[in-house]
């Protein structure tokens, strides 16, 4: 199957250079890519019923005769009609097609197929719109439906995937060795890949999805535990006191017990004789950063120097800012590195890193530029590592010599899940808040009460108070929902006094910056923004988040906008704005109003949505998965961890015959910027 991928999608029978960039953009650029593009549900004609059985209202698979010719009408407005009864010799039906001159020498008088579409009508007369249908002798039991795009219908992707089928070499070269195959209960390669897309019966197609589930799992654990073998090596920068005690002295406030057991286990790992890979755990408002700028400035104080990662230019100067001020004073050297920093400073922080005269670098992905060296890096920070790719944390660790490494999340990722992402890191969890955060109540309304919420931030902004707005989209677009800056023009008939922000994720980094900054000083009332506001913002007088088409949004990531507010001495108010009334929305919002414990909230998330939607789109690191769910499968996933530690236990680098195609398959799942190398 190997040299399928590298057959492109236009050389197959029947697609041409137009359907050729459908199949691409829906991800399936060559044969191969098409034989794992597998569907995402299957109609099921085989469990057809009488047409006196069938259920009206419903969709039902019928098995009927054309009882006569089908009969051509015209109606008013110059539409064509046509009528046949079709009969399963007890009871006739009839079904109505329109605009289908074709269908006279589709149907033949005295021939039987299968009729699929919703049936109406009533107990003595049972009828059918426009249903879909196949001759008796062509139709299959399970037809797959696949992902669609405009122009390219299941149908067509159907009939490619079998030109492809045909391609197949007999025997196919399974990448699973036999003994773990037949350990596992699986089936081979050749027939998973036939029953997938045509499965022979419902018991074939659980074969099939079986076997490629346990697959592409062994291939996830293998990808992971290969990117993750690197740093685990010996301890090159070991730790030889312990500054915590002296760290906490600086501080304003006292530490959380959580917080001085996360420093404490952290200190512990970085002074054994391996090097520390721990992730820090911690709901918003918890303390990361504290516990974060403590092991800094132990590295420091014993020569190493430290590098922290945040996804956004946001975030990285609010992290900056609140360190500078904090370690300068203590004689730690910090510096702030990020797009937007002029050549000229660069060029002086490139130089000032490589000689070890900054001991702790504060940026975003600029930090692992080319142009980037260190004297002595010892430790690497990544902040929101869920919004990293496995390899951007990688790269800014092969920075220095198998530094140790500390990752930080403020979205609480169920145990489960985490130790099977993060199975060779050490987990602390930071489950006490610090003193002084205050509750946050939160209210789920309907847009009829929209102006009653803007009331109520109108009293607080009278009190100097300050408000978050958010709005799901950037720009105007079909949807009802305004785009955000129309919505701020429109805040304007409702405060017409008060000064109003506006913050997107297509804004460039200086402009973000300075409205951010507005914001901070007090000098915007009001801030009007996306998402990209879901972290690296800290205003304790902003006590008001509303919420625009909430329902859009996860429960982790409502969570995270919440957080935003309640960060100083005043009581801070969130409300949900949606009219979604569908069950999973209104579950998510009830939720939302009746807890703020951010572990709990994960669960649910997780629950409600799986790990891909939880970690938002392809934010996580982890590659896409194609067919499994990793907490559905979640039986299957701890098999494959002890498949995958089996295999390169024996075969570390996978080089041995029967482990190449496994090799393939591996660096196939992990795209080219995911740092994986045999």
């Amino acid at each position: 199957m190997a040299s399928l991928y590298s057959l492109k999608i236009t050389d197959i029978k029947g697609v041409g250079e137009k359907r050729g960039k459908l199949f691409a953009k829906l991800g399936a650029p060559t044969a191969g890519d098409l034989l794992r593009f597998y569907p995402r549900d299957y109609e099921d004609w085989g469990n057809y019923v009488s047409i006196s059985a069938s259920i009206i209202g419903d969709v039902n698979v019928i098995k009927a005769t054309v009882a006569e010719r089908p009969k051509e009408h015209r109606v008013k407005g110059g539409m064509l009609l046509y009528k046949v009864t079709v009969t399963d010799g007890f009871t006739d039906m009839v079904i109505t097609f329109f605009n289908n001159r074709f269908i006279p020498n589709l149907l033949k008088e005295g021939e039987t197929y299968l009729f699929r579409g919703k049936v109406t009508g009533g107990f003595h007369r049972r009828e059918m719109a426009s249903p879909e249908f196949l001759a008796e002798n062509k139709a299959e039991d399970l037809v797959p439906i696949y992902p669609q795009t405009e122009g390219l219908s299941s149908k067509l992707i159907a009939k490619a995937v079998k030109e492809c089928i045909k391609l197949l070499p007999s025997p196919m070269k399974d990448p699973i060795p036999e003994d773990i195959r037949k350990g596992n209960g699986l089936c081979s390669l050749e027939y998973a890949i036939n029953n997938i897309h045509f499965p022979e019966s419902r018991e074939a197609l659980h074969t099939a999805s079986s076997r490629l589930i346990f697959e592409e799992l062994l291939v996830l654990q293998l990808g992971l535990k290969r990117i993750r073998r690197k740093i685990k090596q010996d301890n090159r920068h070991p730790v030889g006191s312990d500054f915590s005690t002296e760290f906490a002295s600086l501080l304003p406030f006292e530490m959380t017990g959580a917080q001085k057991r996360a420093v404490a286990e952290a200190v512990a790992d970085m002074m054994s004789p391996n090097p520390m890979n721990r992730l820090i755990q911690g709901d918003v408002g918890s303390g990361k950063t504290a516990v974060a700028a403590s092991l800094c400035y132990t590295a420091a104080k014993n020569g190493l120097q430290a590098a922290l990662m945040a996804p956004t230019e946001i975030l990285a100067a609010q992290h900056y800012q609140s360190l500078h001020a904090l370690l300068e004073p203590a004689g730690i050297k910090v510096e702030l590195l990020t797009g937007s920093v002029s050549a000229k400073n660069k060029k002086l922080i490139y130089e000032e890193l490589n000689n070890g005269s900054i001991h702790l670098v504060i940026g975003t992905h600029a930090l692992i530029s080319e142009a980037v060296t260190f004297h002595n890096l010892g430790l690497v920070i990544t902040d929101e590592q869920h919004r990293f790719g496995v390899g951007q944390r990688s790269a800014l660790a092969e920075k220095g010599d198998n530094p140790h490494t500390l990752v930080m999340s403020a979205t609480p990722i169920p145990r489960t899940l985490a130790l099977m992402i993060y199975g060779d890191l050490d987990i602390s969890v930071l489950n006490e808040l610090p003193p002084g955060r205050q509750k946050i109540e939160t209210y789920c309304i309907d847009s009829q009460k929209r102006h009653r919420a803007y009331g109520y931030i109108q009293k607080h902004l009278d009190e100097g108070r300050q408000a978050y707005i958010i709005c799901p989209l950037i720009e105007e677009s079909d949807s009802d929902m305004a785009s955000v800056t129309e919505y701020a023009e429109r805040l304007k008939e409702f405060f017409p006094t008060a000064a109003i922000g506006l913050l997107h994720g297509k804004m460039k980094p200086a402009e973000k910056d300075r409205v951010m900054e507005e914001f901070s000083e007090g000098k915007t009332d009001i801030l009007v923004s996306t998402t990209v506001v879901e972290v690296g913002v800290d205003v304790p007088n902003a006590v008001i988040m509303m919420i625009e088409n909430a329902e859009r949004y996860g429960l982790s990531q409502l969570h995270q906008l919440r957080g935003r507010v309640g960060r100083g001495k005043y009581k801070s108010t969130c409300i949900l704005v949606t009219d979604a009334q569908n069950d999973e929305a209104q579950s998510r919002m009830k939720i939302m109003c009746s807890t703020s414990d951010g572990f709990r909230i994960a669960d649910e998330d997780l629950r409600l949505r799986g790990p891909g939607d939880f970690f938002g789109q392809r934010q996580h690191g982890l590659p896409r998965l194609k067919i499994a769910d990793m907490m559905e499968n979640m039986d299957v996933m701890t098999k494959a961890q002890a498949a995958s530690e089996y295999i390169l236990a024996n075969d570390p680098d996978l080089e041995q015959p029967e482990h190449r195609a496994l090799r393939a398959e591996t660096l196939r799942l992990f795209d080219k910027n995911a740092g994986l190398t045999f």
